[in-house]
């Protein structure tokens, strides 16, 4: 498996929901402007609490300070783990479980913070910056690691990162964090940016006004699968507790079962079948026990 290290440097920010109306100009740029902004990763999470964005700097340079902005002090850079077929040039994406494996817990393992963001297509990993060499001296026994430069992978060998690598420090286990499970339905979808425009009116809506999103619009996938959310986290976790992910990911990946992973500023959340939602929360439960 490759392991690629994107040029984004992210940042993790939080708008309070009061203050929403003041960033609603830069997020319509961000969102729907596309050609009008050199912004090229952008995440927007809402949550009952607040709206977490992951943005990459050119991004980040659109929003204007305020009291209703959070910024997370460290700057991340985005992992994507990409599996090699039968062809030397064709390669997939991997699914959360394998990265549960794989990636996340081992990096919990040394004392690495992770974030996580599944996508439609794939999974993204958010590290700090400032971890980048525990991280590829971490995995580069398993993975061949590449760095992106101007839009080309380029090897990264171990050595490279010998001169800031410190040995991560065992620290202690991580808080066993309450589940919880709401009611609410999802539905995961993807759209091709080319067709946004068409439901541009639709989402600046649901994002700033209405807050219901057209049940029309709501099942676009071939099977039309509903999932539920289990959300990991009594009170804001922060950033730098490391095995929340591992926690989360890791029973789910042992058990086969498959999952949608998405951290916010303050909570961590899994996104798994509906149909299988009482044997997740028992997986959850079980593993929580054995921790205590």
């Amino acid at each position: 498996m490759e392991l690629h290290i994107l040029e984004h440097r992210v940042r993790v920010l939080s708008i309070a929901r009061p203050g929403l109306w003041l960033y609603t100009h830069p997020l319509v740029k961000l969102l729907f402007l596309r050609q009008r902004s050199r912004c090229k990763f952008f995440s927007l999470t809402e949550t009952p609490e607040d709206y977490t964005l992951m943005l990459d700097e050119e991004g980040y340079k659109e929003l204007p300070p305020s009291e209703f902005l959070q910024v997370a002090e460290a700057t991340w850079l985005v992992l994507n783990v990409l599996s090699n077929s039968s062809s030397a040039t064709n390669f997939q994406a991997v699914g959360v479980t394998k990265i549960a494996r794989s990636v996340i817990a081992p990096l919990a393992e040394h004392h690495v913070s992770v974030l996580m963001l599944s996508t439609y297509q794939t999974d993204f990993i958010l590290v700090r910056e400032q971890d980048l060499p525990v991280v590829i001296h971490t995995l580069a026994q398993e993975f061949a690691i590449y760095r992106e430069v101007d839009g080309e992978p380029v090897p990264v060998a171990c050595d490279d990162a010998s001169n800031g690598f410190h040995k991560a420090k065992l620290g202690p286990s991580p808080t066993v964090h309450p589940i919880q499970s709401p009611q609410n339905r999802f539905c995961i979808l993807t759209l091709d940016p080319d067709t946004l425009p068409a439901i541009a009116t639709t989402l600046m809506d649901v994002l700033f006004y209405s807050h219901r999103f057209p049940s029309d619009l709501l099942l676009t996938s071939s099977c039309g699968e509903l999932w539920r959310m289990v959300r990991i986290g009594g009170q804001p976790l922060g950033f730098d507790e490391c095995g929340i992910v591992a926690q989360i990911a890791g029973p789910l990946a042992a058990a086969d079962i498959s999952a949608y992973y998405i951290s916010t500023f303050n909570f961590d959340h899994a996104l798994v079948p509906e149909d299988g939602i009482d044997s997740v929360i028992e997986v959850l439960q079980n593993r929580q026990e054995s921790c205590r």
